[in-house]
């Protein structure tokens, strides 16, 4: 204790009490998740592969951990940015706060996946949640290890004089929701919940690895956002899940590492500076033009 208390010590004054005041919410809504990531896997134990469905779940306890180190570094940037930088504080015990740090992180959320989806070098983060195919509760656990895309998104929030832990709480929120969405079992719900929210319909498009599907329905909780933005498509027909190059393996180090291999061997393999640039910023799936050029006279 006197370490964690030295700790905080070198910290300055103004920062102390956002960081202590945080502390056991940081550490409520972590276990929470934990908790909520077995018992959803619970019930969907029999339903799909077993060997597919124990990956997906180790990844998920696995994130827990590398999520919490991710949190507690951004615990801190967001406590000195809410204490010095923000023009205001938002009171935790008015109503309205709550609703925009929902929203807020809802939004924000939406553009983090979307980027994701279109830059390589962010998608080699997020491609193994899409790894699996096949598509139940235990395919919600398959997170990534590396959060750091989404802490630094999420800045605007306490410089909006958001509280730290108010972050955290939304986002667990947010991402509690997202669990009941992975599922087969449940069909189309009433119009005005789809119009509104993501549901399991939308979300099995967005894991979807058909040509129609790809880089779709991005939302969090609300579907409203892809709507706005054009990036909403219905269900039309039961998708084929996966990844557009599948990758055979149960190893989630692999699972969660392969793609940033890839991009390491196109680098070195690229013959000029923009090629190099575009493997790693591009879409998956990027090629230079001499490439895409020679492909076509192939065909």
């Amino acid at each position: 204790m006197d370490g964690i208390a030295g700790m905080w010590s070198v910290l300055p004054g103004p920062m102390r009490d956002p960081v202590l005041f945080a502390i056991p919410f940081f550490l409520l809504l972590l276990t929470l998740e934990w908790t909520a990531a077995r018992k959803l896997a619970d019930l969907e134990r029999g339903s799909y592969r077993a060997r597919d469905a124990w990956t997906s779940i180790s990844m998920g306890l696995v994130s827990v951990a590398t999520t919490a180190g991710w949190k507690f570094l951004a615990l801190l940037g967001y406590a000195a940015i809410y204490t010095y930088l923000a023009p205001w504080h938002l009171s935790p015990r008015q109503w309205y706060t709550w609703v925009i740090a929902i929203l807020g992180v809802d939004l924000l959320y939406y553009t983090y996946h979307r980027i994701a989806h279109r830059v390589r070098l962010i998608w080699a983060t997020h491609q193994a949640h899409h790894s699996s195919q096949y598509y139940n509760l235990a395919t919600a656990l398959r997170q990534k290890w590396n959060n750091s895309g989404e802490v630094l998104l999420w800045i605007p929030l306490p410089l909006f004089g958001i509280p730290p832990w108010m972050v955290f709480a939304a986002f667990s929120v947010n991402l509690i929701y997202q669990f009941w969405v992975h599922t087969e079992r449940i069909d189309k719900l009433p119009r005005v919940i789809e119009f509104i929210f993501n549901t399991p319909s939308h979300h099995r498009v967005h894991h979807g690895m058909d040509q129609e599907y790809l880089d779709k329905n991005y939302g969090g909780i609300l579907i409203v956002w892809d709507r706005l933005f054009g990036s909403f498509a219905p269900e039309r027909f039961r998708p084929h899940y996966g990844l557009t190059k599948q990758v055979d393996t149960f190893n989630i180090v692999k699972l969660q590492i392969h793609e940033y291999a890839s991009i390491i061997a196109d680098v070195r393999a690229a013959r000029s500076w923009r090629d190099r640039l575009g493997y790693v910023f591009g879409p998956p799936g990027w090629q230079p033009a001499s490439s895409r050029a020679s492909a076509a006279l192939r065909q």
